[in-house]
This record gives C-alpha cells, sequence and structure tokens, in this order.
C-alpha cells in the first residue's frame, strides 16, 4: 500500500465531499482490518493503524508486524469495496449533519422528476422529495421549475440521505414571512401564532414591541404588495393577518374577524370559550364548513364555541336539567358545574377531581359514581347518534314508498269513482242507446241543413260554399258511424 498515495485520497475526499479526514482514515483502517479478517479468521488478533501524517499503514498480527507486501497481496479488492462503502457512509453522515441544522427552514430547488405525483426536487447536493401529500392541494408542477419548500423530515436510509419537503406546514408560511417582509426577519415584528388549511386560509397573529410600528400594515404592504408576493407563492390563498395580545378577551375577536362578537366568556377548567355574536354574524363567525372558527381555535389555543344569546340560554337550561339527573349532583352544583362551561355528560366525564371539589364537598367515591355515570351517557347518547344516522342513511337510499291509504280513503275513492262511472253513463247510456241517438241526431241535423240551404238564396260565390256544405252533411253519418264504431272499440 503507497503511503503517498493514502494521503492523496484522504485529502481529495475531504476537500472534495466535505468529510473529515479522520473519518475517511478510519474508513480505510477498517477497510484493511476487514480484509485481513476473511483472510486469517476470527480467531487470530488483528490490529490496524495508519499514520496520519505519513499514511503508512501499520498492522499487528498475534502482536507481530506483518510484512507491507503481503498486506498488498491480501483481498485487495474486498478492501477497495470496503472502502467504498465507508466512505459513502461518512458522505452520507456529513449530508446528514449539513442538512438536519436546516430543518424547517427554507429551500429552493429544481423538480429533475416528477413520477405519480411525487417531485424529485435538486437541492444542489443531494435530491429531495416532495411527496404528493405535502403539496398545496390544486396547485400542479413541471420538470425545470423552481420552487421553495421547507425540510420537514432528514433520514438516513442505507447509504443515502432522504429528505422529504413540505409545502403545507405552517413553517412554510412562517418562513415565506421572514423572507418578505424584512421587519420580521430583523425581529422588530415577531409572528406569535399561526394557523393554516393549504391551500384555503391562513391565519397569523403579529406583534410588535414598537409602538411606532404597524405590525399588520408592515406584513401588507404598500397597497398590498408584500403580501401579495406570499400569497402567489401559496397559490392565492387567503391569509387574515391578526394584531396579537395577551388578553384573550380582545385576541379571540380578532382572531374571529371579519365576524363581529359580543361578548367572550372564558371557562379555564376545560379550555373553553364561548363566544356570542348576534344572528347575521353567526355564519360569518363560524365561517365555511366551520373554517374561521376552526382556524381561530388553533390560532389562540383555545377551544371556540360560537353562538347566539337565545341558543345560550336554551343550552344552559337544557344543561342544568340533565345534569341535575345525575348521582350526588343537586341543582346548584349543575348549574356551578354549567357557569363553568361543562355542557354536556362528555365534558362531566372528563372533569377533574380537583375541579369537581372547587365546586362541591363530594367525596372521592362520589365523584367517581358521577364520572361513570356520565362516561355511560354519553356514551349510549354516542350510540343513539350513530343509530339515527345509519337509519337516514338507509332511509335516502330508497325511493320513498307511496303512503298506503287507509280504509276511509279508499272507500271513498271507490265512491267517487262509482258517482263519476254513474256521471258517464248517464251521459253516454249503454253502447245500443248511444248509436241510436246519434243516427237520429245525424238524420236531424242533415234535415235542418237543408232547409236551412233551401231558404237562402246562393250566389255565385256561395256556390262553392253550399256544396262543401252539402258534401259535408252527406259525409255526416259516417263519420258519425265510424266515431260510433270507435267508441264501441273503446
Amino acid at each position: 500500500m503507497n503511503a503517498t498515495e493514502v494521503i492523496r485520497i484522504v485529502d481529495a475526499i475531504h476537500r472534495d465531499k466535505g468529510i473529515d479526514k479522520e473519518i475517511v482514515f478510519g474508513g480505510i483502517e477498517q477497510a484493511i482490518y476487514t480484509a485481513l479478517r476473511k483472510h486469517y479468521g476470527d480467531e487470530d488478533e488483528l490490529t490496524v493503524n495508519i499514520n496520519r501524517d505519513s499514511g503508512e499503514p501499520e498492522v499487528l498480527h498475534n502482536g507481530e508486524l506483518l510484512d507491507p507486501d503481503i498486506l498488498g497481496r491480501i483481498a485487495a479488492q474486498t478492501a477497495k469495496q470496503v472502502m467504498i462503502q465507508k466512505i459513502r457512509e461518512a458522505e452520507r453522515d456529513a449530508l446528514y449533519e449539513e442538512y438536519i441544522e436546516q430543518k424547517s427552514q427554507l429551500v429552493s430547488g429544481t423538480i429533475t422528476r416528477l413520477e405519480y405525483g411525487v417531485a424529485t426536487v435538486s437541492l444542489g447536493k443531494v435530491d429531495a422529495i416532495l411527496p404528493r401529500s405535502e403539496q398545496i392541494p390544486g396547485e400542479s408542477h413541471r420538470v425545470n421549475e423552481r420552487i421553495r419548500a421547507i425540510i420537514l423530515d432528514v433520514r438516513k436510509s442505507g447509504s443515502r440521505l432522504k429528505i422529504i419537503l413540505s409545502r403545507v406546514h405552517t413553517d412554510f408560511v412562517r418562513q415565506l414571512f421572514e423572507v418578505e417582509i424584512p421587519e420580521v426577519s430583523e425581529n422588530v415584528i415577531e409572528v406569535r401564532s399561526l394557523a393554516r388549511e393549504a391551500g384555503y386560509r391562513s391565519k397569523v397573529a403579529v406583534s410588535c414591541d414598537d409602538s411606532n410600528v404597524d405590525a399588520v400594515g408592515a406584513c401588507v404592504g404598500v397597497r398590498g404588495a408584500r403580501i401579495r408576493t406570499i400569497v402567489d407563492e401559496l397559490g392565492g390563498e387567503r391569509i387574515d393577518i391578526v394584531r396579537w395580545n395577551d388578553s384573550l378577551q380582545i385576541l379571540i375577536p380578532n382572531a374571529l374577524q371579519p365576524a363581529e362578537v359580543e361578548d367572550v366568556i372564558l371557562c379555564p377548567m376545560l379550555g373553553r370559550v364561548i363566544v356570542l355574536v348576534r344572528d347575521d354574524q353567526l355564519s360569518l363567525a363560524i365561517g365555511k364548513k366551520g373554517q374561521n372558527v376552526r382556524l381561530a381555535s388553533k390560532l389562540v389555543g383555545w377551544d371556540i364555541e360560537v353562538m347566539t344569546r337565545d341558543e345560550l340560554d336554551e343550552q344552559l337550561e337544557r344543561s342544568v336539567v340533565m345534569f341535575s339527573e345525575v348521582p350526588h349532583v343537586s341543582e346548584d352544583l349543575a348549574e356551578s358545574l354549567v357557569s363553568q362551561g361543562f355542557f354536556s355528560f362528555d365534558d362531566l366525564s372528563v372533569i377533574e377531581p380537583e375541579h369537581l371539589m372547587e365546586l362541591s364537598d363530594l367525596s372521592m367515591e362520589q365523584y367517581e359514581e358521577i364520572t361513570e355515570y356520565a362516561d355511560a351517557e354519553s356514551l349510549r347518547l354516542e350510540q343513539e347518534e350513530k343509530a339515527a344516522r345509519a337509519a337516514g342513511r338507509n332511509i335516502s337510499r330508497h325511493q320513498p314508498e307511496p303512503p298506503k291509504e287507509t280504509k276511509s280513503e279508499a272507500a271513498e275513492t271507490e265512491d267517487n269513482a262509482e258517482s263519476v262511472e254513474a256521471e258517464n253513463a248517464g251521459d253516454a247510456g249503454s253502447p245500443e242507446m248511444t248509436n241510436k241517438e246519434a243516427e237520429q241526431e245525424s238524420s236531424e241535423k242533415e234535415e235542418n241543413l237543408q232547409a236551412a240551404a233551401e231558404q237562402v238564396p246562393v250566389s255565385v260565390a256561395d256556390k262553392g260554399k253550399q256544396e262543401t256544405v252539402q258534401q259535408t252533411v252527406e259525409d255526416a253519418p259516417a263519420n258519425n258511424e265510424e266515431s260510433t264504431n270507435n267508441s264501441d272499440n273503446v
């Protein structure tokens, strides 16, 4: 083994791959040791050491120095393969240390391949993967397109490195704010909280210690220039910038904008907030499919329940009556529970012992009975609700059957049918009578028409009309007879 060549290889790998020299020397020593172990077996004692300055290998076999010429002939190919593997692992570890420090940071890359919606993105030193689940809904990409994303995860996979990117994570919006808004990157404005439903809407709460700086206005920019850049990067996703406040009484109305809030009631025991709004603001506060209140809940970290004052009064009365039926729960205790935001058996089943002890003088045994009863009732109501939904689905799958007639309705229908038949019979009579009456009527019409034709003088212009009338009269019996035959057939 050429010592000079070893030093040259170690320096080249260190310079090109950015791998520490000690790691490279360790890989070469491991390669030599593996090759010798295959040659001598597992019983012999082997020690391999490479001088870091000269590159000369020092190998001890059972305590004796091994001849370098023998070392060069022993399994050179095996040593080479092991050394290559160790170098690859060292390169992977170096890249892992580099990119694990960039986790949740914004990176830019070029899409090199698209396969089944999964994009392979070149970051320069290594390729990363942008799965379909981490792409913004509705967006499409193409090869050679430059995109920005955050590093979601970095993992070692064999001798390779696997980097997962994301464009739907909330940190992606946070990083875009830091890049596009100088005040955020300089920590003049702080992003205090962020809630996002990728592709649809995001809420960002910002604050600023400098009273001369408008946090919301600085994020929006002149005529919305700054926020427009972020919205374009997110594919048109709507962004609500909220002014942060340490008081929930102020922060929650800000988070529910553009809805107007009348009152905010805090329920600390459950981590719940009841927000009262007017009837015309209810749908606006909840948002489409509950999106506005859901994002506001994530933003403030409390469960927000939006209702009108009438709905709250009805809920309070219903809950007091419901809790009064629970063992060991008096009406006063029921009112106290409801005032703390406990509205359902599900809420009551998870109450903490110390919270219940604050509201009453119940023992631990009574507390357990209350929670067991509430848990059973909650499960029963849930099963009934599931059964009702299942029954509703089964009904909707089939066409609704026509309602069955009652006995009185059927009799009335039959009587009406008989009366109609009697009227028809009275008008039309039997088929034989109908034929005779039709013949008699047609003969009378023919005689009347002939008499009228004789009395009225016929001019040259009316002569054709008279012939037409006569022809009609002559054809009338035939037509009547034909109609009579049709009636008989019916």
